[in-house]
């Protein structure tokens, strides 16, 4: 499997294109807003969408997903259920971060713990993490040890949990079982910001390093 972090929006959100190297089939994580130059780099690559994964509900994770679902005919996957209340609510938050317009959706499947997402020959694990909103999740590569996971997790830091029905207990715990036990040689890309790895993090970010 492959990857190109695309950022967009004026919150540099770390849209990510994944795709199988053997049949070019690929999926989007994330594509928060700035459709066409999401479309640019699928065509560039070469590339056949196929998916298209939310890991939450936030508008500058979910702003294109509309748009790309509907230019490449492809179904929305993602984010956990819990995550219904933010993407009925799109509009609100259009006009609360002065963001294009993103009308609510429903996806064509939500997810699970414990649920794979497949395209081309590769397999991506399905973990629930809420704590950043109720329905965040992650997807996660055994094979490639690559973990995309939206705004659980960032290089010296941990996500918001200030939104509506944040909590930061719980993205805590997230963070620690469900994250850590992947492995500390994970690479993982987060919503924002440089990718690290979850030993890297559990060494040295003062939220969540392991206390002797």
């Amino acid at each position: 499997m492959k990857y190109k972090i695309i950022p967009v929006t004026p919150f540099q959100q770390n849209c990510t294109l994944l795709w199988c190297e053997e049949t070019k089939q690929a999926v989007i994580v994330d594509p928060g807003g700035e459709p066409a130059i999401l479309s640019k780099t699928i065509e560039e690559l070469g590339l056949t969408l196929v998916k298209v994964l939310l890991t939450h509900g936030h508008l500058d994770h979910v702003g294109a997903a509309s748009k790309m679902a509907r230019r490449y005919t492809v179904p929305i996957v993602g984010p956990h259920k819990d995550d219904a209340f933010l993407l009925e609510t799109l509009l609100e938050q259009s006009a609360r971060f002065g963001l294009e317009h993103c009308t609510p959706f429903v996806p064509d499947r939500w997810l699970d713990e414990g649920d794979i997402v497949k395209f081309g020959h590769v397999e991506l694990q399905v973990r629930h993490t809420p704590g950043h909103t109720p329905g965040h999740v992650i997807f996660f590569s055994e094979s490639t040890r690559l973990a995309s996971v939206g705004d659980v997790l960032f290089a010296g830091g941990i996500g918001r949990t200030d939104f509506p029905r944040g909590d930061y207990q719980a993205l805590i715990t997230s963070i620690r079982d469900k994250l850590w036990p992947l492995g500390n040689d994970v690479q993982f890309i987060p919503g924002h910001g440089p990718m690290s790895t979850f030993g890297e993090e559990r060494m040295t970010n003062p939220f969540v390093a392991d206390r002797a």
